[in-house]
């Protein structure tokens, strides 16, 4: 495919790199929290068991999230690598420069993206 003239690959590669590391560094520091909840009675009430149990569950989701922000990311960055990034996924024509600098990781063109929400 042709090299894109209107987008900065530059940056966009700098921003996916640096949010891939942010997130892999969110992701070590929670993990205590999407750990066991103490189940011992005499020290922890029944009500904050709940709610340990529930931000353990948040937690957990907080966590799966950013691991498919990291997946989009290392596409996204794989797609640079091979002289790919910036092409729709779906029908091959250009993303539009101003969604990649919103959405770096956006492997599909707006068209498409409404398209797919319509189904």
């Amino acid at each position: 495919m042709d090299g894109r003239t209107d987008i900065d690959l530059a940056e966009l590669t700098k921003r996916l790199s640096e949010r891939r590391d942010e997130l892999l560094r969110l992701a070590n520091a929670g993990t205590a929290e999407q750990g066991p909840v103490e189940l011992d009675q005499s020290r922890v009430g029944r009500l904050s068991r709940m709610d340990a149990m529930q931000q353990q569950e948040m937690a957990r989701e907080i966590g799966r999230r950013r691991t498919l922000e990291v997946s989009r990311a290392d596409a996204a960055l794989k797609r640079i690598a091979d002289d790919e990034y910036g092409y729709c996924l779906s029908c091959g024509e250009p993303i539009a420069a101003k969604r990649l600098n919103l959405d770096p990781t956006a492997p599909i063109c707006i068209k498409c993206a409404q398209q797919r929400e319509r189904k």
